[in-house]
């Protein structure tokens, strides 16, 4: 640190990572840095000391900074044709093999996901036991998720029935129903740093690692096929892609949704 030009990338990525556990080295530096500056700019902190003096000092700040860098654009439902697939083939191939189902929803936002999750269980496979473990970086997101409370932007892929069934009409929006709420688990989870649990039948990480480097990626991949069973299934999202992938031991069996294979 002493050696390093205080108003540098290198710098301030050093100085961050032991005040939030975020270790920006694993992200692209170039959508990284342009992301920073522009959210300082936007607060006036012209310098990165500066910045890190008045995110030590104001909590409100450091929060709101945190969830610029990490926060995913999500709703309940979003691309309605992933989530018809995963309805029609890929619920029914798992479920047709064992019962309950280990399902992780990683990167989970605010909660959308997940509870997209249960919803299509509870909704199509009524008789079906499963758990979701859903995990996220950012505890104020983890927070929100726990409330279940969305605005009407979160629900614009969401069938009118859909919402009457499983949410309740509060000011401002919907509050999901407790039997949902009940069937996810929110935990904290560094998805670059922490250890995995294993055994998983179904992991769903979707536009999560758009801003990761390829050796993160890479790394997070593996470490995703250790803990999918034989015969998982890792949900990606619709920027993403496993070009290369072949040495994990996954396969392509629908777009964005690939198969961890049962070594010989």
């Amino acid at each position: 640190m002493a050696n390093l030009d205080t108003n540098t990338y290198e710098w301030f990525i050093k100085a961050f990572h032991p005040k939030s556990g975020l270790d920006l080295n694993f992200y692209k530096q170039n959508q990284m840095e342009r992301r920073i500056r522009s959210f300082m700019a936007s607060h006036n902190h012209k310098t990165f000391p500066d910045f890190i003096k008045a995110l030590e000092q104001d909590k409100i700040l450091f929060d709101a900074f945190f969830k610029h860098l990490t926060i995913n654009v999500t709703q309940f439902f979003r691309d309605t044709n992933q989530w018809k697939t995963l309805r029609e083939v890929i619920l029914p191939k798992l479920l047709e093999k064992k019962t309950p189902l280990k399902i992780w929803s990683a990167g989970c936002s605010s909660g959308q996901e997940p509870y997209t999750m249960a919803i299509t269980l509870m909704e199509y496979f009524p008789q079906a036991r499963f758990s979701i473990l859903a995990t996220d970086i950012d505890v104020n997101v983890l927070e929100q998720a726990k409330k279940g409370i969305y605005k009407e932007a979160d629900f614009a892929s969401t069938a009118p029935e859909i919402i009457k069934k499983y949410f309740t009409p509060v000011d401002g929006g919907y509050q999901i129903k407790d039997q949902v709420k009940r069937a996810v688990t929110f935990q904290r989870q560094n998805l670059l740093t922490d250890r995995f649990d294993s055994g998983f039948d179904l992991l769903a990480c979707r536009n999560v690692v758009i801003y990761f480097t390829e050796e993160a990626k890479d790394m997070l991949y593996r470490k995703f096929a250790n803990s999918l069973n034989p015969g998982g299934i890792l949900f990606t999202g619709s920027t993403e892609h496993l070009f290369g992938m072949n040495h994990l031991g996954f396969k392509l069996i629908s777009s964005f949704f690939y198969e961890k294979q049962i070594k010989a």
